[in-house]
């Protein structure tokens, strides 16, 4: 799967690679020896991390859905977020109906709003086709 880098990481990769030239390593993700993780080693930093920011019952795993959320928040359709989270069209559906579609004030205020106005125009309508 490839992946469209936005600015922001695009310049964290960039300053990444210019370290390791100077550090003749091609890793990027490493301790603070400069040794790539394992699996616990990096477990243990995240432990730390959520803890230093206190943050409690979520995991890792739990940022990809954040990014499926943040992803339609601006506005990407679920085939667009699937391609960047590697979720399956329906698991980043899912994600969203169960995450993100019922909080959302302000697209509950949209779909009022649209409401109305289809409202408004079917009494119109009505008002146009029976005038009293």
């Amino acid at each position: 799967m490839q992946v469209p880098v936005g600015k922001p990481l695009r310049e964290a990769l960039d300053a990444a690679k210019a370290r390791r030239e100077v550090a003749d390593t091609d890793r990027i993700l490493t301790n603070a020896r400069g040794i790539a993780w394992t699996a616990d080693g990096f477990r243990t930093s995240w432990g730390k991390a959520r803890k230093a920011a206190n943050i409690t019952g979520v995991t890792f795993h739990d940022l990809r859905g954040t990014a499926v959320t943040r992803l339609a928040l601006a506005g990407c359709s679920v085939p667009e977020i699937a391609s960047i989270t590697g979720h399956a069209i329906k698991d980043a559906a899912v994600i969203l109906e169960a995450h993100y579609l019922g909080g959302d004030t302000e697209r509950a205020e949209s779909a009022i709003k649209k409401l109305e106005n289809k409202l408004q125009i079917s009494q119109l309508d009505s008002q146009l086709e029976n005038p009293a």
